[in-house]
Formats: C-alpha cells, structure tokens, sequence
C-alpha cells in the first residue's frame, strides 16, 4: 500500500536568509541556510503530490483554523526591500476541500472560511525559496507538486495536531501523496541586543523544543503549556503541532541538523524521512487524557463559588441553558465572573452591587456574560472549556476615600468616577503593581485620561475564590 505522507520537516522563515535580503548577513547562519536546504531537498526527493506549508504568519483567527484557498498563492519579499524573490503557487483544490469537509463534520475550527486574497506571508515564501532551489536542482522526472497553505489560530496545540490527521485523512481518501513543511521560528527573546531582549525562558525553550523535536516525541511536544511557549515569546509551537499531526501514527528517521539564535532568534531545522507505520506513535488520544486529568484535578481543587460558575459556563457554552444551582451564599452582594486561558484574560463581567437576590444568581447571571458578552473578546467556544480558568470575586460595600494613598493594590479595588463616567479594577491583578498604574487603569476603563482631576475615588475588598 502506497505511505500516504512522503517526509516532513520543521524549517525557520528568518526572511534574512535569502541572499537578497541579508546581504553579506546570511552567511552568519549559513549552517542554518544549508539545514534548510537539505530539509527541501528530502522533500522534493520524496516526491508528494502535494506539499503543505504551515505558516505562523498565514491569515490568523482567534477561534479558527484557516486554509488558504483558491487557484494559487502568489507574493513576493519586497517589503523587506527584495522585489527580485517572487512566488506563485498552484494550490490543490481537491485536497483543501475535502480536508475543510473532515473538520466540518468532526467540529474542527478549521477550513477556508475568512478573508482569502491570494497572498503570500514570509512564513510560507521563506521555506519556498528552498524548495524552489531543490526543485530546480531535481532530475527531470521529479513531479511538480502543488501546494496547500495553511495558517494557526487560537485553538490549543492539540487542535492543530488534529487538523495534521485531516489532512492526512483526506490525502489517504484521494489517493494523494503529501508532504509537510511546519515553517516556525523559535523564541525570539535570546538576545539583550536584539528587537526582543533577553528573556532567560528564551534558551531553556530553544534547548526543549529541539530535543523534542530531534526525538519526534510528539507527546511532550503537545504537553507543552501554552503559557510556556507564549513566555518564550515562540510563533512555531502550533505549526510544529500540526506537522506532528500529519505525521500521526508514522515513525520518522527524525534528523536534527542544527540550531543557531545568532540573531537573537531560535532557529531549528529537523527532518523526519523514511516513514513507517507504528500504531504506538498516534499521541492524541494519549494527550487528551493527560489534559483531562489535568483538567479533573483543577476542578477538584475549585471551591463551591467556582464550580457554581463553572457549571453554569460549560453547559451555556455548550446548550445556550443554565443549570439550576444549589445555593452557594443566600447573601446579596457585587460579584465579578473573570475568565482567563493560558494566562490571558479572557473574558470579566461584574456588579459592583448586587443586582439579583443572592451572590448564587449573580454568579450564575455574570458566568454567562463573562463567556458571551464581554465585548473585547468573542464568544467562548466548547473546546476552549476545558483549558478556562475561572475566579469569583464577592467585592464588599465600596467606601469613599480621600486621597490615593489610602489604596493598596494588593488589599483593595477601585472605583473612580466623574461626571456620570464610571471606571472599576479589581485588586491584586496581574501587571498592576503601583496605586498610580490601577488608577490609570480605572480612568481610562471609565474613559477619562489618566491626568484627570478632581475624581471621586471609592475602594472596597474582594473575596477571591478559585
């Protein structure tokens, strides 16, 4: 039976690696741009129908997966002063089409929904470059492949892994042979000289992700928390999931042919040929449990407040009802409802007094509009519950106060009015460190400039539960 998936490789896109842009420069990686060579040429010698390319900088949607579509994809490098490098490629169609069907019916956020234009990014031209090179140093024989782009999107790495299998499903039921390029660089933070500073995260991920990546272990490479590779400030963590999920199930000669931050950011280049079946080697399922459990044992460690709001978030979420809830407090009171997923916020809605019988309905009104209604983000969808943390706050009766240096921003909240202009921010947040960072924050949330004068100031305190 004919390997639906020929090779797959994991490339850096630093656009001054072509000659054209670098100057001179590239040649201080050019162990990295010959790494990147030899990966396009075991691509282009393994000869796929159709080679995919997932880019970090492809059209991005926080609750979607997008596939480039179209006849082809065409761009060039001029805005990084090279107009000479030009690209166009025929898309596949066929294999782009039945791939959005098998997410469709699987409720996968991915498919070729969204703005599509035609263009390029430099996350898909750099490794073209390569494969270009290969494909005109390749005997006469060598098929002409087309291509799929693929872009990331908010969705957990694990998602991504399971967009990789749809692909592969889909080639397997054409009768296609694919390819798979994951084009990501690694943290951009390992010098103090460079755009992103230094950040000691920087090396400790570079130093993870390719042992990782240089073993194929695919399982630790999805165990890795988002929050890590956010830190670390990484755009190929999702890229390199969805590479891994083309390749579920298939056991590589996995090749690490070298690693250079000699720029400030990580590169890394690892093969991944001669593939063969091994049952062993199909990690989601193993992933998912180990996010389950992960998940299960947060949920035993929630107080009552929590799992109150929990509950009533996942089955909105997931049926548009509310459950009804033993009372947690028979106490009236301000509660705010506040969401965050991989230590970001998420979504926050509250009352600063109690606007329903007990702190019970307030929670379970508040749950609701955090995940739905908070207009500076969209609406949580059922595959980010499980990764949602989620605290109630029951704020105290408010108390006007003289003077700024009667606030703690540990201890109290603040309230900051004038002329019908209202702003509020809970204590002990995150990032907020000094009294005059919370009440430049609570102006500003009340739309007044942080230089404001003569404002009421009000503070209260919270009982946090998590």
């Amino acid at each position: 039976m004919k390997q639906t998936v020929t090779a797959g490789v994991m490339v850096p896109h630093p656009p001054i690696i072509l000659p054209n842009i670098g100057r001179g420069e590239e040649k201080k990686i050019q162990d990295i741009a010959d790494a990147c060579q030899h990966a396009a040429d075991a691509i282009v010698a393994s000869q796929p129908d159709t080679i995919l390319i997932v880019s970090p900088h492809a059209p991005s949607y926080f609750d979607y997966i997008q596939i480039s579509d179209g006849p082809s994809g065409r761009g060039s490098m001029a805005q990084f002063r090279d107009p000479m490098d030009t690209f166009e490629i025929p898309y596949d169609r066929e294999l782009i089409r039945e791939t959005a069907r098998i997410c469709e019916e699987a409720g996968i956020p991915a498919g070729t929904l969204g703005q599509q234009d035609g263009s390029l990014d430099h996350g898909t031209m750099v490794p073209l470059y390569f494969l270009e090179e290969a494909l005109k140093r390749a005997p006469g024989s060598t098929k002409q492949p087309q291509f799929v782009r693929i872009g990331i999107g908010g969705p957990n790495s694990r998602m991504h892994y399971r967009v990789g299998q749809a692909f592969a499903q889909a080639a397997q039921t054409l009768g296609k042979t694919i390819a798979i390029v994951g084009s990501g660089d690694l943290s951009h933070c390992q010098k103090e000289d460079s755009g992103y500073g230094f950040k000691p995260e920087g090396p400790a991920y570079d130093a993870m992700i390719m042992d990782i990546m240089g073993q194929a272990d695919f399982l630790k490479l999805l165990e890795i928390p988002e929050e890590t590779a956010e830190a670390a400030m990484v755009c190929g963590q999702k890229p390199f999931a969805l590479m891994a999920g083309v390749l579920d199930g298939l056991k590589p000669e996995a090749r690490n042919l070298g690693h250079s931050a000699e720029f400030g950011v990580g590169y890394g280049v690892v093969t991944y040929t001669d593939l063969q079946a091994d049952a062993g080697r199909a990690f989601l399922d193993q992933a998912e449990d180990a996010a389950r459990q992960n998940y299960e044992a947060k949920v035993a460690r929630e107080d009552p407040y929590v799992k109150a709001a929990r509950a009533v978030i996942n089955q909105f979420v997931l049926d548009g009802t509310v459950p009804q809830l033993d009372p947690v407090s028979d106490e009236a009171a301000g509660v705010f409802v506040s969401v965050h997923k991989d230590g970001q916020l998420r979504g926050c809605i509250g009352t600063t007094e109690p606007a329903t019988k007990n702190v019970t309905t307030e929670i379970m009104q508040n749950a609701v509009s955090a995940v739905s209604r908070d207009p500076r983000f969209p609406a949580v969808q059922p595959w980010e519950l499980e990764d949602l943390d989620i605290n109630v706050d029951v704020l105290m009766p408010a108390e006007v106060i003289d003077s700024p240096d009667q606030l703690d921003v540990k201890k109290y909240g603040v309230i900051v009015s004038k002329g019908g202009k209202r702003g509020l921010l809970l204590p002990d947040l995150e990032g907020v460190d000094t009294v005059e960072k919370q009440l430049e924050i609570a102006k500003q949330k009340a739309g007044l400039s942080p230089q404001e004068t003569g404002c009421t100031l009000q503070r209260f305190e919270v009982v946090r539960h998590k």
